[in-house]
């Protein structure tokens, strides 16, 4: 791997550093803080579980991410998490649970204000959505639990030798799968800005299994949150453990259950199948943030108990951080991109041509786009984002954001050469051997735009046509969109600029 590589995926490394010493810490944060559970114990369990959770299920929630805004440039995304990071240190540093969820969306908006790209509100609304709903779903699961619990203790009457040992072992276990879970689902605020730009390539275990280029981004991700658990959790740990509400270990092994199950019910690409199935609204897979889950559990069980020994000030000063992390990841990262970009000449995003042909102009016709105000624009060709989406804006009256998003879509210039020499490396994809073959008949053939080739194999495959946009099909489309853009990679060509 080159040196240039290493050195951007660097920042990544770093955020991942620093949700292992904030984030991740809240897996066995009341269990260290109760002193149920050793420091030493808990960041061991801790960071094998989130390495397993981000590998084998770290994908899923990554596509919200993706969708606020596709970094695609490898310097934008080390900017992107180095701004993330830098927050996140900053607010761990003060002994704050902040979300690393937060900051790496607030980096991520500053990137599309910075390079001009847009950011999809119905995305944004949400994941901010998520922000809200996880600490009181936190909290009202964490009520639930400690009721069932203490009438369960109650009735089995252990003896309190017992009942302590068992109250550690459930901990253990507990923080075992939120760990998972706090890998699968928080992986993404890691990694999900390489996602675009990554790397790596697939690579084969013989004919056991494939090693995928996101899984290896991912692992990276993984270790570098299990060094944050081990060398700078403690203190975040005792804050939350014990500085905003004394725990008894019964209600310690409840905030870390009800914690571990809303961050599962947010990654678990499992339960998205089987609501899917049943025809049942699904729940997003979007990276929430473990700090909020933990401290909506504990607020929860104090308010259970009267409220009388929550330290208001304490949680005045976390909300705080909430608020404030976004905001200030967003301005350090805007900042940070044009001193990358104007003072050390690297290229913080790659821009975009757009031309409205008469092939586009027809595809949005018949995508219900009302199109007689873009005459003018017809056959002109705009070489950045910024430049093509004021053109529309001042020839369009009224455009709405689905509207633009659309024709962005449609007249972005991604030219696709269907290359002889590289059908083979699909056999290292996700294609079936149909969807491979109905790709014989268009070698050699050049289309302009991405979505003349998705017609294109939609006319020669049933396996490449999409289905109604049901709550059923929702999976099949976005894994078969997943596909489609491994074709892009493998046969996606440069697109000449000119000087």
């Amino acid at each position: 791997m080159e040196v240039a590589v290493i050195i951007f995926l660097s920042s990544g490394l770093f955020l991942g550093w620093s949700l292992g010493a904030n984030d991740a810490a809240n897996v066995f944060g009341t269990a260290v803080g109760t002193r149920m559970v050793r420091f030493s114990t808990a960041a061991f369990v801790c960071s094998a579980f989130v390495l397993l959770g981000a590998v084998l299920s770290g994908a899923g929630a990554s596509h919200t991410l993706g969708k606020l805004g596709a970094i695609n440039a490898l310097a934008g995304s080390f900017m992107a998490a180095f701004s993330a990071a830098v927050t996140v240190y900053i607010m761990t540093r003060a002994g704050l649970p902040v979300s690393t969820s937060q900051a790496i969306v607030g980096a991520i908006i500053g990137w599309n204000l910075f390079s001009g790209f847009p950011t999809d509100t119905a995305s944004l609304i949400k994941i901010v959505g998520t922000w809200i709903a996880c600490p009181l779903l936190a909290g009202v699961l964490g009520v639930f639990l400690f009721k069932v619990t203490t009438v369960l203790v109650r009735w089995a009457r252990f003896h309190i030798y017992r009942l302590d040992a068992y109250t550690r072992l459930g901990l253990i276990i507990a923080g075992a799968f939120g760990s998972y879970s706090l890998g699968a689902n928080n992986i993404a605020n890691v990694m999900g800005v390489f996602v675009s730009a990554n790397p790596f390539t697939t690579f084969n275990v013989g004919d056991l299994f494939a090693f995928t280029g996101i899984q290896q981004l991912f692992l990276l991700g993984a270790i570098a949150i299990g060094v944050g658990v081990y060398t700078y959790s403690k203190k975040v740990m005792l804050t939350v453990g014990g500085g905003l509400f004394p725990l008894s270990p019964a209600g310690a092994w409840v905030v870390v259950v009800a914690h571990s199950i809303v961050l599962f019910m947010f990654a678990s690409q499992g339960l998205e199948h089987a609501l899917a199935n049943a025809g049942l609204p699904t729940i997003p897979l979007v990276p929430v943030s473990s700090s909020q889950a933990v401290v909506g559990a504990v607020i929860g069980i104090g308010l259970l108990k009267g409220g009388r020994g929550i330290k208001w000030r304490v949680l005045a000063n976390i909300a705080s951080g909430w608020v404030t992390t976004p905001l200030v990841a967003c301005l350090v990262c805007f900042v940070a991109l044009f001193f990358l970009q104007n003072v050390f000449n690297q290229q913080v995003y790659r821009d975009a041509s757009y031309v409205l042909s008469q092939p586009v102009v027809e595809r949005l016709e018949a995508d219900g786009i009302e199109v007689k105000a873009l005459v003018r624009l017809k056959d002109k060709r705009f070489d950045t984002v910024r430049g093509f989406r004021e053109a529309l804006r001042e020839h369009v009256v009224d455009l709405s954001e689905k509207a633009e998003s659309k024709i962005l879509s449609r007249a972005q210039i991604s030219p696709v050469l269907i290359d002889n020499s590289k059908i083979w490396r699909l056999d290292n994809t996700s294609l079936t051997k149909g969807q491979v073959s109905a790709m014989w008949p268009l070698v050699g053939r050049k289309f302009d735009h991405l979505w003349m080739l998705d017609d294109a194999l939609a006319g020669a495959s049933e396996e490449w046509r999409s289905r109604p946009p049901t709550t059923v099909n929702k999976l099949f489309n976005r894994h078969l969109q997943g596909q489609r853009r491994e074709v892009y990679g493998v046969f996606q060509i440069e697109l000449s600029r000119p000087e």
